[in-house]
C-alpha cells in the first residue's frame, strides 16, 4: 500500500499493476472518476501533493505579475490543461496573493501534524 502522488502512479493504475483504493484530494479526480476520496470514509481528510512557482522575496512585482500572467495563461490553455489532467494533475491558476495564502494554510495544517506526531529533525 502506498500514498503516492497520482501523476507518478497513474500509468501503473491504468496498466492494472496498481489498484487505486481512494484519492487523497477532497474531490474525485477527473482521470479516475470511479475512485472514491479518502474523505468519503474519513470526513475532513485531505493530503495532496502540489507544485508551484516561487521567486526570491525581493523580485520586482512587475516580474512576479508577468510570470503569474504567463503561467496562468498556460494553465487555462485547453490543450495544456487537458494534458495535465490526463497525467493526473489538477491545474489551478491563482494570483500570487492566493498562492501565498495557500502556502500559509498548508504550512499551518502540516505543522499541526508534525507537532502532534512529535516529529523532530535529525
Amino acid at each position: 500500500m502506498t500514498f503516492n502522488p497520482l501523476p507518478s502512479s497513474l500509468e501503473f493504475i491504468k496498466a492494472g499493476k496498481l489498484r487505486a483504493l481512494a484519492v487523497t484530494s477532497t474531490t474525485r479526480q477527473a482521470v479516475l472518476p470511479d475512485t472514491p476520496t479518502v474523505a468519503q470514509f474519513l470526513p475532513g481528510y485531505e493530503a495532496t501533493a502540489w507544485f508551484g512557482v516561487g521567486v526570491p522575496k525581493a523580485t520586482p512585482s512587475t516580474i512576479v505579475d508577468k510570470l503569474n500572467s504567463d503561467i496562468n495563461a498556460g494553465l487555462v490553455d485547453t490543450t495544456l490543461k487537458a494534458r495535465l489532467i490526463d497525467l493526473g494533475g489538477e491545474p489551478v491558476a491563482e494570483s500570487p496573493d492566493q498562492f501565498a495564502k495557500f502556502i500559509t494554510a498548508e504550512t499551518g495544517k502540516w505543522s499541526k501534524v508534525v507537532s502532534f506526531a512529535g516529529i523532530r529533525p535529525e
